[in-house]
């Protein structure tokens, strides 16, 4: 295998599911074959929590903030989680430290970078997917700038695309002057209910604005969903049925996520020709 493609996970708004997208998404990724590695970069620790539980920290046992600071192979961090084919880069309770720890380093946006450029194992995989804080901090232009794509989930609330357009501008920014390729996968809208005004306005406002870029998959609001990290389960261990509404929605996605990237690398293939 060659070098996996890597997605961001973003959002400058918290409570839009990043987390559970990224998990979740990462399941139904490797349920349909895939073998996927999700990273956790936010110092909540929310991704390794919700499914391998919080890691009794260690000063001893090295971590994701080491690595960092000190560039090495993320290669001796990667564990396996309850999903076969899907693996999780964790991190512990010094992961808090990170910001401040890189801000003095030389070419300080390319760290990730240069530890995944070390990492021998990261060729094992089709996709490395990145759960990022919410905010543009400098671990997420850590994880923007190694990254071939970005998924941004945003909940059916009120004025969405105000925070959008935010995002959006400081992504741009981020494109011209770090990471050309980078590239958008697209808005997947969460917490979704259908028999909810606002959920219907919203909804109406991001396919007017936001056109092709919008996924039509929506993520619906779900109980299951927000139970399963606290037994360390994705949704489809949780509800077990093919025709839950948590395994029907990201299985939903992770097909149209598959789709996106094989259109584009036609497009690009067929630029490339032409």
């Amino acid at each position: 295998m060659g070098r996996p493609a890597v997605v961001s996970i973003v959002n400058h708004k918290g409570g839009v599911l990043k987390t559970t997208t990224t998990a979740n998404l990462g399941a139904a990724l490797a349920r349909a074959g895939k073998r996927v590695l999700v990273c956790d970069f936010d110092p909540q620790q929310n991704l390794t929590a919700s499914l391998v539980g919080r890691l009794q920290y260690d000063s001893s046992t090295p971590t994701l903030y080491d690595a960092l600071i000190a560039e090495e192979s993320l290669d001796g961090l990667i564990i396996k989680t309850g999903t076969k084919g899907l693996d999780l880069v964790p991190s512990a309770e010094d992961f808090f430290h990170a910001e401040l720890s890189l801000a003095p380093v030389q070419a300080r946006e390319y760290v990730l970078r240069r530890c995944l450029e070390k990492t021998r194992r990261l060729d094992q995989y089709d996709f490395v997917i990145i759960d990022n804080s919410p905010s543009l901090s400098l671990v997420t232009v850590n994880a923007l700038a190694v990254s071939d794509w970005f998924l941004v989930p945003v909940a059916a609330e009120y004025l969405p695309l105000t925070g959008l357009l935010m995002l959006g501008e400081s992504i741009g920014d981020i494109q011209r002057k770090l990471a050309p390729n980078l590239a958008s996968l697209g808005v997947v809208i969460t917490l979704y209910h259908r028999s909810e005004r606002i959920c219907r306005e919203v909804e109406r406002e991001l396919v007017r604005e936001l056109g092709d870029l919008l996924f039509d998959t929506r993520i619906r609001v779900n109980t299951k969903a927000k139970t399963a990290p606290s037994v360390q389960q994705t949704v489809f261990e949780f509800e077990r049925s093919e025709r839950g509404r948590g395994t029907e929605d990201y299985s939903q996605l992770a097909e149209e996520f598959l789709e996106r990237i094989a259109a584009a690398a036609r497009g690009d293939e067929a630029a490339a020709n032409g």
